[in-house]
């Protein structure tokens, strides 16, 4: 997954979306304690920062050092530059020792991931029985009728070509994801969970950076493909401006899982 973003890291950084307070306050009260969460595939620590507000102490991890480098830095986040598939050791050198870890969260990170390790590292890293692991994604951008009749076939025809077979799992919400967790007290399954949503006001310059920030565009890019061409922004531009506001409020659903490792090992 580094490889994918190293180009585009503060576009990244600067674009993505800050997810809402009420998704953290909803996995925080799923955990008994509060001492100590593993933001796993950290990338700039969108959600690592708003963790730190709930919990003591946080490790923020990623395999990429060009995300990390615009990381927001907290007193009480560690960020930690990692090997893809850490042994045993490595994740007590570099995370935690074992069942010490309240809180494991992924943020539009897991469908990188090789899932049966992974597995094997939360299962040894979180408190047993409850402690929590959440993995959550965001799908496309939701504007307006306008803006969003150009961009459906710029993402499912222009776009989909570039995209690496994971991206299947953000389109299906992370509904076809491998999740082999207990469901968490006061719920009958683990997700997906549908009730939040990022909100951020974007004009359409920065519109325009969050889809540079894609490992899909950034992929065309790599193979001589300008996806932006001169007719898709003039396309963007009318339908953006059709109202006559310049900023608008961006909408992009998130699908949360959510379980709790039970007494697995």
């Amino acid at each position: 997954m580094a490889k994918l973003f190293i180009k585009q890291a503060k576009q990244y950084a600067d674009t993505r979306p800050s997810y809402p307070d009420d998704l953290f306050q909803f996995i925080a009260s799923k955990t008994p304690h509060h001492d100590l969460a593993w933001d796993v595939g950290t990338g700039s620590g969108q959600a690592a920062a708003s963790l730190a507000r709930i919990y003591k102490n946080v490790i923020a991890t990623d395999t990429s050092s060009n995300q990390l480098e615009f990381a927001t830095k907290l007193p009480n986040i560690q960020y930690q530059l990692t090997t893809p598939r850490m042994s045993i050791k490595e994740l007590e050198q570099n995370v935690a020792r074992q069942s010490s870890v309240d809180l494991v969260t992924i943020a539009q990170a897991m469908h990188w991931f090789h899932l049966p390790d992974f597995y094997k590292q939360v299962k040894f890293l979180l408190k047993k029985p409850n402690g929590v692991i959440a993995a959550w994604c965001y799908t496309v951008p939701e504007v307006d009728e306008s803006v969003d009749a150009v961009f459906k076939p710029f993402y499912s025809i222009d776009s989909h070509p570039f995209w690496e077979p994971q991206r299947k799992l953000v389109d299906d919400q992370y509904m076809n994801i491998n999740f082999p967790f207990d469901p968490v007290d006061g719920t009958n399954n683990t997700g997906p969970f549908d009730q939040f949503v990022i909100e951020k006001v974007m004009d359409l310059d920065s519109y325009f950076t969050y889809l540079k920030s894609w490992s899909g565009y950034q992929t065309a890019k790599d193979k001589g493909v300008e996806l932006l061409t001169d007719d898709v922004i003039e396309k963007f531009n009318r339908a953006w401006n059709q109202d006559g506001k310049g900023k608008k409020v961006v909408r992009f659903p998130i699908y949360l899982r959510i379980g709790k490792v039970g007494n697995n090992i």
